[in-house]
């Protein structure tokens, strides 16, 4: 999202040769999965956390690019909003102790750019909204200075023809417009990266799908927006309508939104890129040189510059990457569906959850997906959102169940196969999955500590409440005591 492009307006030419460009790409993209050696002896697992930028009186601190520059360091890069910076952890090994080794890099670099950035006045808040955004915070203002950022808004808005409307409706209602795509900026997540090998990439895939909804339950972590107490996690309504390319014409008529969560299971990651392919125009329909079948026969690996981009422009809840290392082409399934926090600790364990449950379901020898509609794992995704613990979801041989109680009775002992299947240690699988196991028992996560703080003072001006509620929320964070304890 990040990547780095110049501010430019694209001619009719411009996208006519960037299809043809991204159709080729297509067509050799098949072909390297026939062919091609992909990095699959040794997977590895990623983690990316996107964070929100406070002042001392818990208002959103407009300062990424002075935070960055004190912070010093390449593994933290901008995001959308000046509000927003994210961190790319190292990729590990969870035979190696990934997930230790996650815990401990996230939370030295954390504290660590705390440190830089409380100089310049930025606090660093995990927290998938910040619940202290106000109307005024909603403007092209609030937008980073790359390029790319304002160009993305530009061709949304273009797009559309339209401003865009917001409307969640929870325990409150909210009705707004917009004229930039800010409000996308408000949602703040956390990514789980899995690599895998062309021949299984469909079953993580698949299994990612339909765990979403129970990962959202138990890891709910944004129930404000604007001041109104919405959804249990507001970032997915908010996040599909922010970008919404498509009139309400166009939405009567079927077409297909830009945050998506698909439509059917698949049986390949192709069926995914040419989805994107023959769904999506281009927003930002950039060409570059490089021809991709003249360097795969000349035995390189083409960077499918063209592919990448249009990929990184569909925000598809689970997104299929393609990506290189050290010459060598791999292939991830991003998960993208959690908010982070409210701590480290959380946000590991939300971390094991997925990594756990997605390579048992994955290696299952009955798929899931075999048992349970595409539709029924989108409804349930919706309904998790918007209940968050207490949600009641669909799942196979059990029919409507109680989220919380699906994860105690079956999907804990899942969890703990796959990471066992991983290499994980005894004593990371016990502390990261007990720290879901009592979120279940407690039925608090980030957004039900929230949402009752800000019942005990309901007789307070509402953002007065909120901001003391969120400077309470980020001393708790730094104590890296997981949210069930609070």
């Amino acid at each position: 999202m990040g990547e780095e492009v110049d501010a430019q307006e694209f001619t009719r030419a411009d996208r006519t040769r960037h299809r043809e460009k991204v159709r080729r790409n297509l067509d050799v993209f098949a072909r390297m999965l026939r062919e091609a050696a992909f990095d699959t002896d040794d997977p590895m697992t990623g983690l990316e956390v996107e964070l929100n930028l406070v002042d001392e009186r818990g208002d959103p601190a407009l300062k990424n690019s002075e935070a960055l520059e004190a912070i010093a360091d390449p593994d933290f890069q901008t995001e959308l909003g000046q509000f927003n910076i994210e961190i790319n952890v190292p990729p590990a090994k969870l035979r190696e102790g990934g997930l230790t080794t996650f815990e401990d890099n996230l939370r030295r670099s954390l504290n660590d750019a705390e440190d830089k950035s409380a100089e310049v006045g930025a606090h660093l808040v995990m927290i998938g909204i910040l619940p202290t955004l106000a109307e005024g915070h909603m403007s092209p203002a609030s937008l980073s200075g790359n390029p790319r950022y304002r160009l993305l808004s530009e061709q949304i808005l273009n797009a559309r023809g339209e401003d865009i409307t917001i409307a969640v409706t929870g325990p409150e209602r909210l009705r707004t417009t917009t004229d930039s795509i800010v409000p996308e900026a408000a949602c703040t997540s956390t990514q789980f990266h899995v690599q895998t090998s062309p021949d299984q990439f469909a079953t993580y895939w698949n299994a990612s799908q339909a765990i979403s909804a129970v990962q959202l339950a138990v890891g709910a972590n944004s129930p404000y927006l604007l001041g109104k107490e919405l959804w249990r996690e507001t970032r997915i309504p908010l996040f599909e309508q922010a970008t919404d390319t498509r009139s309400e014409e166009l939405k009567a008529q079927g077409v297909r939104p830009r945050v998506w969560f698909g439509e059917r299971w698949i049986t390949s990651i192709f069926d995914l890129f040419e989805e994107n392919v023959r769904y999506f125009p281009a927003l930002l329909p950039i060409t570059e040189e490089e021809d991709p079948l003249e360097v795969l026969e000349a035995g390189g690996t083409p960077v499918l510059s063209e592919l990448r981009l249009h990929n990184g422009t569909i925000y598809r809840w689970n997104r299929p990457v393609y990506d290189i290392s050290d010459g060598v082409p791999h292939l991830r399934v991003e998960n993208r569906v959690l908010a982070a926090g409210p701590t480290v600790a959380d946000t590991i364990a939300n971390a094991a959850f997925y990594f756990g449950l997605v390579r048992a379901l994955a290696e299952s020898e009955r798929p899931l997906w075999s048992q349970m509609s595409f539709s029924a794992a989108e409804e349930n995704f919706h309904v998790a959102a918007q209940h968050g613990i207490d949600a009641q979801i669909y799942w196979p041989g059990v029919g409507q169940v109680q989220a919380t109680e699906l994860v105690l009775r079956r999907l804990l002992p899942m969890a703990q196969e796959g990471l066992e299947a991983w290499g994980a240690t005894g004593a990371e699988i016990d502390r990261m999955l007990g720290i879901i196991e009592q979120r279940c028992l407690t039925g608090r996560n980030g957004a039900e500590w929230f949402v009752r703080q800000m019942h005990e003072r309901r007789g307070d001006d509402r953002y007065d409440a909120l901001r003391a509620t969120l400077l309470d929320y980020r001393e708790r964070m730094h104590t890296n005591e997981p949210v069930h304890t609070w």
